[in-house]
């Protein structure tokens, strides 16, 4: 392992860190208010590593879906990792075999993916060691302490902090949203769609884990449909 470049593979995932910790954190919180114990919510958390889908599958466990539902929920919300790999497996050296690529194919997150890719030429596997090892514990550690720390928390402090992803997700849209339309639509779209399957007759029989799972294929293909993105014209990929 080239030790320089672990050193600055950490530094650059210093800010993702601190972000997930405190994402993760609230996951805790959220996890432990459905039963579920710190143990097993770490556990979660280590060995999944995204928060949507963390966060859709705790939906489901509340609304005691199938194992179907959740696995097809979790294969559409998680299905851009796939994507977001293979792009990021041109950009490693030739260094980085099947095994390595493995490893950091499983904690390839959005942000640690927008990090690696904007690193000008190849990246080594031990720039990704240290740009991914430090972020998985930290989304780890955050769930085990929001967990631990649920009981501890007075209601309306934890009540707060339950809602605190939610938030996240909408500064994270909101920007992209003001400056393209595609994602607006998108986004407002399944807003829609979300609540004629929460409060029309018909479609709120429908379980959680399916709703989710039309939403987002739904507004996907309107986006795909109406906002669709030019091919480059003779240029490389």
């Amino acid at each position: 392992m080239k030790r320089k470049d672990f050193v600055q593979g950490s530094k650059d995932s210093l800010a993702i860190v601190i972000g997930y910790f405190s994402v993760s954190f609230t996951f805790g919180i959220v996890a432990a208010q459905a039963g579920i114990t710190p143990a097993v919510a770490t556990f979660m958390s280590l060995t999944n590593v995204t928060s949507a889908g963390q966060f859709a599958g705790l939906n489901l466990i509340f609304a005691q879906s199938s194992y179907f539902e959740m696995i097809l929920t979790q294969l559409i919300i998680n299905l851009r990792y796939g994507l977001m790999s293979l792009s990021l497996s041109q950009h490693l050296d030739q260094n980085a075999n099947t095994l390595k690529r493995l490893a950091i194919a499983f904690a390839n997150t959005d942000e640690i993916f927008a990090v690696s890719v904007s690193r000008p030429g190849k990246v080594s596997s031990s720039y990704m060691a240290g740009l991914e090892i430090w972020p998985v514990i930290s989304w780890a550690a955050g769930t085990f302490f929001g967990a631990f720390a649920n009981n501890l928390l007075p209601a309306a402090v934890s009540s707060a902090l339950g809602i605190a992803l939610y938030g996240m997700f909408v500064a994270i849209v909101m920007p992209v949203a003001r400056e393209r339309k595609s994602v607006a639509g998108a986004a407002v779209f399944a807003a829609v769609l979300s609540l004629a399957f929460h409060y029309l007759p018909v479609l709120k029989n429908v379980s959680s884990g399916f709703s989710i799972i039309i939403c987002t294929v739904a507004a996907s293909a309107v986006a795909a449909l109406f906002f669709p993105i030019p091919e480059d014209d003779g240029g490389d990929a």
